[in-house]
């Protein structure tokens, strides 16, 4: 397999249909999207999720080196059966990375984040729209590659914290509604033996945001 270089073009793209990782991965992104639709329905009419409603588009979050690879593979796509609009998603990133290096809370060279708390983002790129996000439409222009963390937002997640849920939906809800739509996470363990093998095949351990996996490309 090709390794991933920092930043630098190579000259062989990897091909998705025929990379293990990536086949496997599809299969993954199966799994949760199976899980989401399936908390999406036991949630209702409390999940306002809808095209165009933004609110979890707007700041910057990590990502895993899977979703990476996901997301370049999917712009790669994108320049295939979109070239425009492809170039203007390239633009974006590029305008994001310029604008987050100067207090970028990691390597700027690699785009790889310091750790993986969510602190190191409470003064950090929390006005900075998604370079992925259409400004015209609202809508994702890699919805099928989005990271993990953008496929399960919305119905009710479980971690260390306990039970969280989007701002906008549940507003209201009782405890039992909240709990009775939790999304089921046991794809995690895949989830997270996947990334391992996806660090390897980037050569880069730890996690990155949008701006930077999309300029810092194989």
């Amino acid at each position: 397999m090709t390794r991933l270089s920092s930043c630098v073009e190579s000259a062989t793209d990897l091909n998705y249909a025929d990379n293990m990782l990536m086949t496997a991965d599809a299969e993954l992104v199966q799994i949760v999207d199976a899980a989401t639709a399936d908390a999406a329905r036991r949630s209702g009419t409390w999940l306002k999720c809808r095209p165009g409603c933004t609110q979890c588009c707007i700041g910057v979050f990590a990502i895993s080196q899977l979703d990476a690879l996901r997301l370049r593979e999917g712009l790669r796509e994108l320049e295939r059966s979109d070239p425009t609009r492809a170039s203007a998603v390239r633009l974006r990133a590029q305008q994001s990375r310029l604008r987050l290096s100067p207090q970028f809370p990691g390597d700027c060279a690699t785009g790889i984040l310091h750790d993986s708390s969510d602190d190191q983002f409470e003064d950090f790129g929390n006005d900075e729209r998604c370079p992925v996000l259409d400004p015209a439409t609202g809508t994702c222009d890699l919805y099928a590659a989005r990271p993990m963390t953008c496929r399960v937002f919305g119905p009710p997640i479980r971690s260390e914290n306990g039970v969280g849920v989007c701002e906008l939906c549940f507003d209201g809800a009782s405890k039992k509604e909240i709990l009775d739509a939790e999304l089921n996470m046991d794809w995690s363990p895949l989830e997270d033996a996947l990334n391992v093998e996806a660090e390897e095949e980037a050569g880069q351990h730890g996690n990155t945001i949008v701006a930077f996996a999309l300029t810092c490309k194989s």
